[in-house]
């Protein structure tokens, strides 16, 4: 595992690195929600105030904030709840499209084009700006019970993409007893249960649904259109989860 520390001293050769963009025919004044992904631990003590961030941004009607908790922290004392293996490997499929040395917390990864450490605000509000300005699929998200169905459009010449549906919750709030953050209350937004292919796109109009329980459990829900699994993202949609 590569801690915080260690990235610092190598921050000049992985540094914020953008990803080629790939083609999307549209309509030019098509724009849609930016996707920031949060690589994040409870087991981090440089994670919190990027966890805040997100927090934030998951307020906002221009971003689809999502929070994926690692699993290599949880040998250094305090198993996070929410961390997953596929969070892990998620966040290694970047490491190798961006051809950066190591993975880290806390990253954020900005429509799967560009990344930064998490707690630098300026930075990635400036990467927010820069993908609001590429086209986004218009993708539609609609929900029926524990049912999804992604409505996607026609768009001639679009080459192929991963559909993926993640399921989150609003809010987690935890009290970490041991490790780095040992004592904390620790709060956690958009916390990803779940993240799984339910079909490919190459340009046809098409409409893919997914039936899971964990929808109905005041959960919500992402679409994510995204070139070669770690690719730049095409375009997004969310059902967000119910206030009570």
């Amino acid at each position: 595992m590569v801690t915080r520390r260690h990235f610092l001293r190598s921050i000049a050769a992985t540094a914020a690195v953008a990803v080629g963009g790939v083609p999307l025919a549209g309509q030019a004044g098509e724009r849609g929600p930016v996707v920031v992904e949060l690589f994040t631990s409870q087991g981090c003590s440089s994670c919190p105030a990027a966890d805040k961030f997100l927090a934030e941004l998951a307020g906002r009607g221009d971003v689809i904030a999502l929070s994926f908790h690692v699993d290599y922290w949880n040998y250094m004392g305090w198993t996070d709840p929410f961390s997953r293996v596929e969070s892990s490997a998620r966040q290694r499929g970047y490491k190798a499209a961006m051809g950066l040395r190591y993975v880290y917390t806390p990253q954020m990864v900005i429509d799967g084009r560009a990344q930064a450490v998490g707690t630098e605000r300026e930075t990635v509000e400036r990467m927010i700006r820069e993908a609001a300005t590429k086209p986004h699929l218009p993708v539609e998200l609609l929900q029926d019970g524990s049912t999804v169905t992604a409505v996607l459009p026609e768009r001639a010449g679009a080459g192929p993409a991963t559909v993926w549906l993640a399921v989150f919750a609003r809010t987690h709030k935890t009290v970490v007893e041991r490790g780095e953050n040992s004592g904390r209350a620790m709060v956690n937004a958009h916390v990803v249960h779940s993240m799984v292919p339910i079909g490919e796109w190459s340009g046809a109009a098409q409409r893919l649904a997914y039936t899971s329980d964990a929808l109905t459990a005041g959960r919500g829900a992402v679409i994510i259109v995204q070139a070669k699994e770690h690719g730049p993202i095409l375009g997004a949609a969310m059902i967000r989860p119910p206030t009570s």
